[in-house]
């Protein structure tokens, strides 16, 4: 944990309760009240070296949501921008005094940096930790402690005859457990303290539960993080779809409608882009599932929000169609041409402008694609695992997103060298029924052979095109709610004639066809 990537999100569980637990890193974390819990992820924002806001997704619980939490405290739903507002308005959790020490090992235990026992305090695991109190204070001072009638500036008396090891609880209303306080560097405290009374280079920070930051004590200036004078979230734009668009024109005033805003936040996730490459891997072992056309649309939508740097791959030895459905460059290379010259592209001289010879850019949607040989037979262009890793190194060199189209074959080994570097999992079908029950197949696949591949199946994004102009909304919604339980989302794209056959362009489809893959373009996203 010391080495941590900022770049993922927290999984939020709100349970019935009201407790949260979030999972980050590989650990869980269990809070007691939303409020606590989003602190927590306000803290490791602000420990965060890149300074970026954190993202919570919601899996289980309130339904679909994706709270972008700021190192200053701010915070707004991406599936909901109206929802917004700061850690502070979320109200005071309770805090109160120890009321029975806790052991060395729970409170190292709690902490996922791995702080040492010996830089946290100085006694043995098994050996009761006193609650901590200033350095300078003798048994004869009285020790300050928050109470549920105070801000957090000022503290209730404690009779004097307490001893250092504990401190009574304050009397409330309510019943709680005993809770373990925190000592923190001061800069921490600066940083992220509730509540703090700093001394003499100590900070006894209150919570409802123990906190995962870690437990260290070092001199600073114990004084409370001021408020920032710069709001780090951007001013709402005005509306520019329907008649809101029409009167913001005039400059009056007018909120965006929701579905403008679910738009927009849509175009905020796939704009992204992350700290090192991400590979998309689109699957189905039937043919004629649409994976060719899942794979265009998806290039071409994360290169017209987020840029370039997207590359399409037809990773397929049985006649391929990704070249047949986009352009061609001025020349007619393969990744059979590519094969061999993997190791100068990855040389210390090799240059962006070098692959130009290899892939084949796509002028109107902005990505380039690594086309196979179709007019070959299968036998004529095997590849072995080995050419993919190569072809696979290169690409991340030079691609910020790379999307691979695949075979139908899915014990080809180089299926399977492409599931080992596949970060995101897209299934893609029709509503016909062989479509959807081969994807179902496959991930029940994966999630048998356990570790990445069945992570990826419990992450897959499904997507169902209405290729067929017969299929009713019905059969989308069927084949949708078939998924449950199977993908992290399955997403559905309306019947439009332009993606059938032929050249397939984004711009050329219809608008609300073009809004269907940008919301499934932005499913796949908050998975990368």
């Amino acid at each position: 944990m010391n080495d941590v990537d900022f770049d993922r999100d927290f999984e939020a569980h709100w349970h019935d309760d009201g407790g949260v637990t979030l999972n980050y890193q590989s650990e869980t974390h269990a809070f007691d009240g939303r409020e606590s819990a989003l602190r927590f992820v306000r803290d490791v924002a602000r420990s965060s070296p890149s300074g970026r806001a954190m993202r919570v997704r919601t899996v289980a619980g309130e339904g679909p949501a994706a709270l972008l939490v700021s190192p200053s405290g701010n915070y707004y739903d991406e599936h909901h921008p109206g929802i917004r507002g700061s850690i502070s308005d979320v109200g005071a959790f309770p805090r109160r005094p120890i009321s029975s020490p806790a052991t060395a090992a729970d409170i190292v235990a709690s902490s996922p940096v791995g702080t040492s026992l010996s830089s946290v305090v100085p006694a043995p695991a098994e050996t009761p930790v006193p609650a901590v109190v200033p350095a300078h204070l003798d048994e004869t001072a009285a020790p300050e402690v928050p109470s549920d009638e105070t801000d957090g500036d000022e503290v209730d008396d404690v009779d004097d005859t307490e001893t250092d090891e504990t401190v009574e609880a304050v009397e409330t209303d309510e019943t709680h457990e005993p809770e373990v306080p925190i000592v923190a560097t001061l800069r921490e405290a600066a940083d992220a303290a509730d509540t703090a009374d700093a001394t003499h280079g100590r900070v006894v920070r209150w919570r409802s539960e123990p906190s995962s930051l870690p437990l260290v004590v070092e001199p600073g200036i114990g004084r409370r993080r001021r408020e920032s004078f710069v709001d780090d979230m951007p001013p709402e734009l005005a509306p520019s779809h329907g008649w809101r668009g029409a009167v913001a024109k005039f400059g009056l005033k007018v909120e965006p409608s929701e579905a403008e805003r679910a738009e927009r936040v849509d175009q905020d996730v796939v704009s992204q882009h992350w700290a090192g490459p991400r590979t998309i891997a689109v699957v189905n072992g039937k043919g004629g599932a649409g994976k060719t056309p899942t794979t265009i649309c998806l290039a071409a939508t994360f290169a017209k929000w987020g840029g370039i740097g997207v590359l399409a791959w037809d990773n397929n030895q049985t006649r391929g169609t990704l070249g047949w459905r986009t352009e061609r460059g001025g020349h007619e290379a393969t990744t059979l041409d590519l094969v061999h010259h993997t190791d100068r592209l990855v040389g210390p001289n090799a240059q962006m402008a070098d692959l130009a010879h290899f892939v084949h850019h796509q002028r109107r949607d902005r990505f380039d694609v690594l086309r196979s040989q179709p007019l070959v037979l299968a036998a004529d262009q095997r590849m072995a695992p080995t050419d993919v890793e190569a072809i696979h190194d290169v690409a991340s060199r030079y691609y910020r997103l790379i999307i691979m189209d695949s075979g139908n074959d899915e014990s080809d080994p180089i299926w399977q060298e492409m599931i080992k570097h596949t970060d995101q999992l897209v299934v893609a079908m029709t509503t016909r029924d062989d479509h959807a029950e081969a994807g179902a197949l496959l991930l029940e696949a994966l999630e048998v052979q356990g570790g990445h591949a069945a992570n990826l199946a419990a992450g897959s994004v499904v997507v169902i095109n209405q290729a067929d102009a017969k299929a009713t909304h019905d059969d989308l919604v069927r084949v949708r709610n078939g998924f449950s339980g199977l993908a992290r989302e399955a997403v559905t794209i309306r019947y439009d004639a332009a993606m059938v056959d032929g050249a397939l362009r984004l711009a050329n489809l219809k608008p609300t066809t073009q809004r269907d893959w940008l919301r499934a373009t932005s499913a796949i996203a908050r998975g990368l």
